[in-house]
């Protein structure tokens, strides 16, 4: 008699690295997301209120320098948010579902946070920082529009009544709370981003336009330049997310995640591209060296739609603080219940955020230069998480053949990754100390 031996198991279901930044409202979260949920939220998540600084940064750059710089950022962010997808499931049967669980497999259990976990608190606490200074900014040119016999409010005060909302919105208890808010961020990013170009584009170039770089001493010129490279780094932003999205899709061996995430991913850069070239070439074409470091300041007719514009950036950046803010108030929050014993609850929820919320509304009020946080925090936090260290891990954990063309393009995308991260935090930092020395503050 034949005897048959039985069918071999079926592969496991891919499973999760446990994180201990893991959302406690995630645990049970299903992955039920198609590829368009990728594109959708990682243009929400890459194009904020950054791209309005781009014709400002094309003012210090030029038009050959500006324009190459722009397009090899594309491609290079482009070729790591592919890396970034294809390092979800590296492992079979095992989903890296946040950045840092992807840092502690290249890096080691040790090491790794400490590489990773910095990078993206920069990016989410300089983000905030930047979206309240965005908020209060569009929010008082928003009003002014509106209401032009109104007596003038100073800038100052403007932001702290845009940081107000943020006490009673930080109280929301989890991230599937502001759900709704990717969504209405990524129509008013889109809609904002067209008004601008379109904005531009119909005033025409001003009179005795001027294309020249900018008269200022050579040194102050490098270091203007050097934060002119953090504001675009700032502009690519998606990087830092792209596993999270990722983890929301459904994969199985037939059709792994990273194949509909990919598709998402090429239909958000080709949204990103019509969003940021025209805005900043456009934007530099018709105010050139004399553009504002947020281009919507600059354009005032038709009043009326510019100042629909300002208040889409405001209801953008509201979305925005929050959805980068959440992973914060989680981190703290475990930290003061392991660290502290503070028993958790509405007590520890109503401090912990609310002394974040005034962290991030001091430092906007204080510093509220625009361009020179963008290229510090874009520098400081952007570039590693975009430009540098998905080709990092990609060396340790792919190790592709030496000399090779994958080998040679990552250790190219690491050289000028690692330039743009010292050039432009060094530059933004240095031009927020020479601004702050002429700025009378609170005001």
């Amino acid at each position: 008699m034949v005897t048959t031996s039985p069918p071999p198991p079926p592969p496991p279901p891919p499973k999760e690295v446990v994180s201990d930044d893991k959302w406690k409202e995630d645990q049970d979260t299903t992955r039920r997301a198609k590829w368009w949920y990728s594109t959708f939220h990682t243009v929400t998540a890459m194009i904020g209120a950054g791209v309005l600084s781009l014709p400002y940064a094309m003012a210090y750059l030029g038009w050959g320098p500006g324009t190459m710089v722009l397009a090899i950022s594309w491609c290079m962010t482009l070729n790591t948010m592919w890396q970034m997808i294809q390092l979800h499931e590296c492992v079979p049967g095992t989903r890296f579902d946040r950045y840092i669980d992807l840092g502690r497999h290249a890096f080691g259990p040790k090491l790794g946070p400490w590489i990773v976990l910095p990078q993206q608190l920069i990016v989410q606490v300089g983000c905030d920082i930047v979206y309240m200074v965005t908020g209060g900014k569009c929010l008082k040119k928003f009003v002014e529009m509106a209401c032009a016999n109104c007596t003038p409010i100073k800038q100052s005060y403007w932001i702290i009544i845009f940081g107000s909302l943020h006490f009673f919105l930080s109280q929301l208890p989890n991230f599937n709370s502001v759900a709704g808010v990717s969504l209405a961020a990524a129509v008013m990013s889109l809609s904002y981003s067209t008004i601008a170009w379109a904005g531009c584009l119909s005033k025409g170039r001003v009179e005795n336009v001027s294309y020249a770089y900018k008269k200022t001493s050579p040194a102050d010129y490098m270091f203007r330049v050097f934060n002119a490279l953090g504001q675009i780094s700032f502009a690519f932003a998606g990087h830092a997310v792209a596993l999270e999205i990722q983890a929301t899709i459904p994969s199985t061996p037939e059709k792994p995640s990273r194949i509909p995430m990919w598709k998402g991913a090429l239909g958000a850069y080709f949204i990103n591209a019509i969003c940021y070239f025209p805005v900043a070439l456009i934007g530099y074409w018709a105010f050139g060296q004399d553009v504002d470091d947020n281009v919507l300041m600059d354009l005032k007719k038709p009043s009326w739609l510019i100042a629909a514009a300002n208040l889409m950036v405001v209801v953008h950046v509201i979305g925005s603080y929050q959805v980068y803010a959440m992973p914060v108030f989680d981190m703290l929050e475990r930290l003061m219940v392991k660290k502290v014993n503070f028993p958790p609850g509405i007590a520890l929820r109503l401090i912990t955020r609310s002394v974040y919320v005034a962290f991030t509304l001091f430092v906007g009020v204080t510093f509220p230069f625009f361009g020179d946080l963008l290229g510090f925090f874009g520098g400081f936090g952007f570039a590693p998480t975009s430009y540098f260290l998905p080709s990092i891990m990609w060396l340790i954990i792919k190790k592709p053949k030496r000399f090779g063309l994958q080998w040679l393009v990552n250790w190219a995308c690491i050289f000028i990754g690692v330039f743009i991260m010292l050039a432009s935090t060094v530059g933004g930092f240095r031009n927020i100390i020479t601004d702050a020395s002429t700025y009378r503050f609170y005001t």
